[in-house]
């Protein structure tokens, strides 16, 4: 994020969150303590949004990687030949382009591809990894006569599961925004208790404490619930 986008989404939820809790209050001063709460939450708000993107970019590394492993071994019959062939290829980018250099590299140390394979598996828990690696170490190790058809059944299975994965995350994003536009409307309920009340009942109910108290035990539980599922949406990309 720019400075100037930095400082709009800070500006919004300032001027959002007064709004609301002097809705609520009526009070400047539980405006201003709303305000910055609100504020004080951008940065993690910035934080999750950042952590999906990464997420999102190393599932598409990872299919650059799985995908062009299995067309590079069609060429060279050989798994460590084929990810140098990934590696000066040019498509993978760090930290996965380090990764498949360090892989090489323990493969050529301990003679087997073993360790090389469990040291990916270890640091991206994907399946797609995991499956084209395990028949990799059968091919290599027990020989494969059709070894073409399993890796073409591999790279279908893959074209599948990406396709499955960006249709799911376009279904995601869309709940999303109808879940954020829930909880948003759910903070002005308190107009319509307003509308039914009338104006002046309801500023005779916010001088009893336990009116005060509740009212903000519906901020806060609306706010958690609010925030789990933005949480939720951006920790998980659904391509594990």
């Amino acid at each position: 994020y720019t400075s100037r986008e930095y400082a709009i989404q800070v500006a919004i939820f300032g001027v959002a969150a007064a709004f609301i809790s002097y809705l609520y209050f009526y009070s400047i001063i539980w405006s201003i303590v709303y305000a910055v709460a609100a504020i004080a939450f951008v940065p993690y708000l910035a934080f999750l949004r950042c952590k999906k993107a990464y997420s999102e970019f190393i599932f598409e590394q990872i299919q650059v990687y799985t995908t062009n492993v299995i067309m590079e071994y069609n060429t060279t019959q050989s798994f460590v030949k084929a990810l140098e062939g990934v590696r000066d290829s040019g498509v993978l980018e760090d930290p996965l382009l380090t990764d498949v250099k360090e892989m090489i590299q323990m493969a050529y140390d301990n003679g087997t591809i073993d360790e090389s394979v469990r040291f990916l598996n270890e640091k991206y828990d994907y399946y797609v990894i995991k499956n084209m690696h395990q028949l990799f170490i059968q091919i290599t190790k027990e020989g494969s006569k059709d070894s073409g058809d399993a890796l073409e059944g591999m790279l279908q299975d893959i074209d599948m599961l990406v396709e499955n994965v960006y249709r799911d995350r376009i279904d995601r994003s869309s709940f999303y925004s109808q879940f954020v536009m829930f909880g948003l409307i759910l903070y002005l309920l308190v107009l319509l208790v307003q509308l039914l009340l009338g104006s002046d009942s309801y500023l005779l109910l916010l001088e009893k404490w336990y009116v005060i108290l509740l009212l903000h035990c519906v901020i806060l539980i609306n706010t958690f619930f609010l925030l789990s599922g933005i949480k939720y949406y951006h920790e998980n990309v659904g391509a594990e």
